[in-house]
């Protein structure tokens, strides 16, 4: 049986602090909800990885649909200011990992799929903001390298109550697993899982037999 780890999302200044360039409405409410679930991991030894959006200060890997707000803002999320910080509620400690990404998905040309296969972890469980941006590509990206997925849906928020909603209804649809964080902090140290991939191998090797 492989590992569960938790991701944490985008959880930075220019974010989650009221007036940043990039505000998420909630996203201090949704921080109190991963701070729960974050202590719960350490105390367990699950892995934890936290995901943070860098841009070079010219806006020149920007994405194109954002580009303009970059500008507007007169830049955000540049490397070594404090609106690309981690918010101090959830500073990483000694042993847990952090990830570079430059697009809306945490897998998308960064290492994280390569740490998760060395690190054992077949199951993440997503936190963090927003969910149709961010979390929902990640989502997707996970559940494309076959990692089984959870969603915290209290430990994710969006801009609106509504659009967080319609797009847990999608995630939940392609077979993702929702969970509250008093859910999932009550089921460690053994999240739920449905071990996917080894029925799969054992139904393939039966028909071969």
């Amino acid at each position: 049986m492989g590992k569960t780890a938790l991701l944490i999302v985008d959880m930075q200044n220019d974010f989650c602090l009221p007036g940043a360039p990039f505000e998420v409405n909630g996203a201090l409410k949704v921080a109190a909800r991963i701070k729960e679930a974050l202590q719960a991991c350490r105390q367990y030894g699950l892995p934890v990885v936290h995901v943070i959006r860098h841009y070079r200060p010219d806006g020149s890997d920007v994405e194109i649909t954002r580009y303009e707000a970059f500008v507007k803002a007169g830049g955000a999320l540049i490397p070594g200011s404090k609106g690309a910080e981690i918010i101090e509620e959830l500073k990483p400690i000694e042993g847990e990992y952090l990830i570079v990404k430059r697009r809306w998905s945490a897998f998308f040309q960064t290492e994280l799929d390569t740490l998760l296969k060395r690190l054992g972890v077949d199951q993440v469980v997503i936190t963090g903001v927003q969910t149709p941006n961010c979390i929902r590509g990640t989502v997707w990206d996970a559940n494309s390298l076959d990692y089984e997925v959870i969603v915290l849906t209290d430990g994710t928020g969006a801009k609106t109550p509504e659009v967080h909603a319609a797009n847990l209804f999608d995630m939940q649809n392609i077979g993702v697993k929702l969970m509250t964080t008093e859910e999932f902090i009550n089921s460690l140290p053994q999240p739920p899982r449905e071990n996917l991939i080894a029925k799969i191998r054992n139904d393939i090797g039966s028909h071969r037999q």
